[in-house]
């Protein structure tokens, strides 16, 4: 995915300034911001590129699972950028209702046009790995909400052609805004969610609790924590009551195994308790953290 990176960014950035260019030189607002958002994705892949590099550092002793908590916040930051983007180029959109313009229509079709080849061309490159990270996700969501803007950019810039309705030109990029939005609500929900420490959407915590609860031996299960390490690593630490001792480390690996093939989940800490000792578990209540 190292490459893909790298390959989309050169390619993004020099498309961005192609674009920038020419939508100055066609006085278009829909290419200029369409320019921009192409921008916002080019920081959204460095900084979802940078985050995968972190999250391969080995840990150290004072972060003990390393830096693969980065690549959530490369997801949080990536739409919280997006969103931010969409503000700038709301305003100017208000602008240019109040003022007509003679802007380029062919230029506006041509870059345009080049941008769906290049924005499909970059989305293709994260589909696989889109499935089961959700930064390689926002990634290739951008790319391919990208080329569906550009898709409409050139639509827009061939109506302006032939009927003069130049104000197209901000209801477009208007269009563009709401794409973005809605394209962007759901990586915003899910990276503020994993940055809380919350159970991926992948896991059901009830069938977790449930699965450990069947277990031969366990009387009760209680100070069940699941959350993300990573955009792609899930963690777990469960107390399980087992009065008759200590089942053996083969039970333990096999928990875990079992685990890990059930939910996905790889990194599974298990502590034991007989229950009993007069003094109980003091993190037994499930309103105790």
């Amino acid at each position: 995915m190292g490459r893909a990176f790298v390959f989309g960014i050169t390619l993004n950035v020099i498309f961005v300034v192609v674009e920038w260019v020419s939508g100055i030189s066609a006085n278009s607002l829909a290419l200029i911001a369409d320019a921009t958002h192409n921008l916002s994705d080019v920081l959204g892949l460095v900084l979802a590129g940078g985050a995968m590099a972190l999250a391969r550092r080995p840990p150290t002793a004072r972060f003990t699972y390393g830096l693969r908590g980065t690549t959530i916040l490369a997801a949080l930051g990536n739409a919280m950028l997006l969103l931010i983007v969409t503000g700038g180029i709301a305003w100017e959109a208000i602008l240019r209702f109040q003022n007509d313009s003679v802007i380029n229509e062919t230029i506006v079709i041509w870059v345009a046009a080049l941008g769906v080849m290049i924005n499909a061309a970059t989305a293709m490159l994260f589909m696989k790995g889109s499935k089961t990270d959700i930064n390689v996700r926002g990634a290739y969501l951008h790319m391919a909400a990208d080329a569906g803007i550009s898709l409409g950019v050139v639509v827009a810039g061939i109506a302006m052609k032939y009927t003069g309705w130049t104000w197209l030109d901000p209801v477009t990029s208007l269009l563009i805004i709401t794409v973005i939005f809605v394209g962007t609500w759901g990586l915003l929900r899910d990276s503020v969610r994993l940055a809380l420490q919350a159970a991926p959407e992948s896991v059901n915590p009830a069938d977790v609790r449930r699965y450990f609860a069947e277990l031969d031996g366990v009387t009760e299960v209680h100070d069940l924590h699941i959350w993300a390490m990573s955009t792609t690593e899930t963690a777990l630490t469960v107390h399980m009551v087992m009065p008759n001792g200590h089942p053996g480390d083969e039970f333990l690996s096999s928990v875990i195994q079992q685990v890990e093939h059930k939910f996905h989940i790889g990194h599974v800490t298990v502590q034991i308790e007989t229950g009993t000792s007069a003094i109980p578990c003091v993190l037994a209540p499930d309103h105790v953290v």
